[in-house]
């Protein structure tokens, strides 16, 4: 068996989007709570897991069309480096560990989290993904669950503002990896993704500026609401807004002059100037929460 095949068919490096777990636990002031923190550590290697089987599922069911792609191409599955049984097997137990993982460690909610995950991914994958529009937000509401599902873990009530904000940024990703892959595969993105013969860069386009437009006003009417106001009996949230503008101008800058996008998870780790902005934005928000006089 190619253990190094079935990690790469894992893709770890993608379990940096199950980081959106941590978001109800900072934002509800707990971060230092080492049972709360342990817990949201717990629900984030259960979703590592789940996440992983499901990928297995994905290059399983679209293999065929894979083979046309210029990076999925190279994926072990399609390039024979590990098997289709191989492949089946991974996600049987990828999925049973982590389905294991929430029962035994963690509540009844999360496994209730965990699961819509499961049947909308499978959806996804045997129907919606042809279904314009409806695609992208299939796409998008993984990251919602991911952060509804980091409140169950911890039985703390999310904002709705988080909720907004999770779904605009996650449609932002989402829209943005479309154009990237009509921009790369060019003519033969039909042969790759046959719903992408409903998409335009110029449609595409339209949508970004609607999500990204909405995502500045959201987050910037969020950290001024009554609701944050009082809750974190502060008004400095605000300041972290530049953080937000520069990390959105950035992406759409390696969108649009370094055709990227493709990857959000390994477009944040590899541009630095990207992967500051992303910390320094942590890093003040618990600063203001945490720390403030």
């Amino acid at each position: 068996m190619n253990g190094k095949g079935l990690l790469d068919s894992a893709r770890p490096k993608q379990w940096i989007k199950n980081f959106f777990i941590f978001a109800p636990l900072i934002f509800s002031q707990n971060l230092f709570e080492w049972t709360l923190l342990i817990k949201s550590a717990t629900a984030f290697a259960a979703f590592s897991l789940l996440s992983s089987s499901l990928y297995m599922l994905n290059d399983i069911r679209d293999l065929e069309e894979d083979r046309h792609h210029p990076i999925k191409s190279q994926r072990p599955l399609v390039s024979g480096n590990i098997t289709k049984k191989q492949a089946w097997t991974a996600f049987i137990v990828l999925l049973v560990l982590s389905l294991a993982v929430s029962f035994l460690f963690l509540n009844q909610n999360f496994v209730f989290a965990a699961l819509i995950y499961v049947i909308l991914q499978f959806s996804y994958s045997f129907g919606l993904k042809h279904v314009i529009i409806l695609d992208v937000f299939i796409v998008a509401s993984g990251f919602i669950i991911r952060v509804i599902a980091g409140g169950f873990a911890i039985n703390v009530q999310i904002s709705h503002w988080l909720l907004i904000c999770t779904l605009l940024l996650s449609l932002f990703l989402a829209l943005s990896k479309r154009r990237h892959e009509i921009v790369l595969l060019g003519q033969d993105a039909v042969n790759h993704r046959p719903i992408l013969q409903e998409y335009s860069p110029y449609l595409l386009d339209q949508m970004i500026a609607v999500v990204t437009a909405s995502t500045v006003i959201a987050y910037s009417l969020y950290t001024i609401s009554e609701e944050t106001v009082s809750k974190f009996g502060s008004t400095e949230l605000i300041y972290t807004l530049p953080f937000v503008l520069y990390g959105i101008f950035r992406y759409l800058y390696l969108i649009h002059q370094r055709a990227q996008g493709g990857t959000p998870e390994a477009l944040i780790i590899k541009d630095k100037p990207l992967l500051l902005d992303v910390f320094l934005w942590i890093a003040s928000a618990v600063l203001i929460l945490y720390f403030r006089s």
